[in-house]
């Protein structure tokens, strides 16, 4: 536990040292109602705040959220004032919980991974609906108009799934992944228990454009009064190893504090049904890649039939001199390709969505660009489409000028026979796999990189699940 006695970390706008006084009761109460709230909040720095939220962290028209979040301490302003005691208690379990759930060291971990198409309002927008839906079924009471799940979905997914189905299966970044590339469901912005997908909703038939899901996701949140309260930048100075251990920590404090509110019944602990957006040990499929490829462009030394080992040779000259028979051929070695390719099939009917596209190019190039490596692109579908040798730097800019189907039949037969003919180091294809795969191309590694975890394995070629 850390020392009430230290300063603590900076935050953001003028704090004051020591525990915090305005949330001292409704810590005490919080404690005394959730063992599992009671175990957490032990593990937060509480601290006062002379103003709200951080102005960087809002927008024009932004509400400012009376508590907020750097990730390790919970800021508690002037308007945390206002609320009674049992709104104040549901608003200090929603700020325990963005520090549980490490919600501001996922947002930096994402933006690393999408670069400048990452939005850290949208992922607020999202973490905020998926804590606020969680602590609405614990029984707690939080300030209305409120940001809950259901209304999210439907307005910008389209999406009406009971509470409990859509906690278990949506996390923050799943879910801002989501909104990033929907077309918007329902224009109402109710409820959502009854609400079917919008019509175009997955086609885009009523001529709305991808992404606007996330405005719709941003007037659904504007229109419950959502305030930004998570600031990923005051803590970003201890980098990727320290999250992760951070990471490891909080998710045994998770689970300790889970199991303790299950055997006591009430609270947290006592909801019937899996959270999905707790803090996942899962690799980045990013460094799956990385690691997969770069095993594959290994200059390894490869039989050179054409030439004779040095041992053959000086076993041949004796056992000629001896009158001995003459031992076995045995190929000498040479280094592999003098420029190793890399050849990716990306399937043009596949359900991968633009992010996770353009996240995948990007990892793709710089494994090109770090092995020096001729990057050769192939859009397919039944048959390959488009092919092209590209510079690593203009592997997504060529890729956005090719069309794309996004439907239709598939065939690998085609993509493995040009594949084979580059006698490339690896072939990565990019697909849903909803295609009979062709025979193992003698020493061509494959690497098939999938949206989601195929119903059946491939019989040869590494999987790499893009949903993790």
């Amino acid at each position: 536990m850390r020392d009430e006695s230290s300063p603590g970390p900076a935050g953001p706008g003028p704090s004051r040292r020591g525990h915090s006084r305005r949330a001292t009761r409704a810590l005490q109460k919080l404690a005394e109602a959730d063992p599992a709230f009671a175990a957490l909040s032990l593990w937060v720095d509480h601290r006062d705040a002379d103003t709200g939220a951080p102005e960087e962290t809002r927008l024009d028209g932004d509400a400012e959220a009376p508590a907020w979040t750097d990730g390790r301490t919970v800021f508690y302003g002037p308007g945390f004032e206002a609320h009674d005691l049992d709104l104040q208690v549901g608003l200090a379990a929603h700020q325990i919980l963005h520090v549980a759930l490490r919600h501001p060291a996922r947002d930096r971990a994402l933006a690393l991974r999408l670069g400048p198409k990452h939005d850290s309002r949208l992922f607020n927008v999202a973490a905020d609906a998926l804590v606020n839906e969680t602590l609405i079924q614990a029984g707690y009471v939080l300030p209305r108009p409120c940001l809950t799940l259901a209304p999210l979905l439907s307005r910008a997914l389209g999406e009406s799934t009971p509470t409990a189905a859509a906690l278990a299966k949506w996390d923050a970044e799943a879910l801002t992944l989501a909104l990033m590339q929907a077309r918007g469901g329902s224009r109402t912005g109710g409820k959502g228990e009854g609400d079917a997908p919008a019509e175009g909703g997955e086609g885009g038939e009523d001529g709305r454009e991808r992404g606007a899901g996330a405005d719709e996701a941003r007037a659904q949140a504007a229109q419950a009064a959502f305030a930004p309260d998570i600031d990923p930048s005051a803590t970003a100075g201890g980098g990727a190893a320290e999250d992760a251990e951070d990471d490891a920590e909080w998710r045994q404090r998770l689970s300790r504090a889970l199991e303790e509110g299950r055997l006591a019944g009430r609270g947290l602990g006592a909801l019937g049904f899996r959270i999905a957006d707790l803090p996942r040990s899962d690799v980045p499929w990013e460094r799956h890649l990385r690691a997969l490829a770069a095993r594959a462009l290994q200059d390894e030394p490869r039989a050179a039939w054409a030439r004779p080992s040095r041992r053959w040779t000086g076993m041949e000259a004796e056992a000629r001199a001896a009158r001995r028979p003459v031992p076995v051929y045995e190929p000498g070695r040479t280094r592999g390709r003098p420029i190793p390719r890399v050849v990716v099939g990306i399937d043009a009917s596949s359900s991968v969505d633009d992010a996770r596209l353009s996240m995948f190019m990007g990892q793709v190039a710089g494994i090109a660009r770090r092995a020096a490596a001729e990057l050769h692109l192939m859009v397919f579908d039944d048959e390959v489409r488009s092919v092209a040798k590209v510079p690593p730097g203009g592997a997504e800019s060529w890729l956005r000028r090719q069309p794309l189907a996004r439907g239709g039949g598939t065939s690998f037969d085609d993509l493995f026979a040009r594949a084979a003919a580059l006698d490339p180091a690896v072939l990565i294809v990019l697909t849903d796999l909803d295609a009979p795969v062709p025979r193992k191309v003698r020493d061509l590694p494959v690497i098939w990189a999938v949206p989601a975890p195929p119903a059946r394995r491939p019989p040869h070629g590494r999987v790499l699940d893009l949903s993790i």
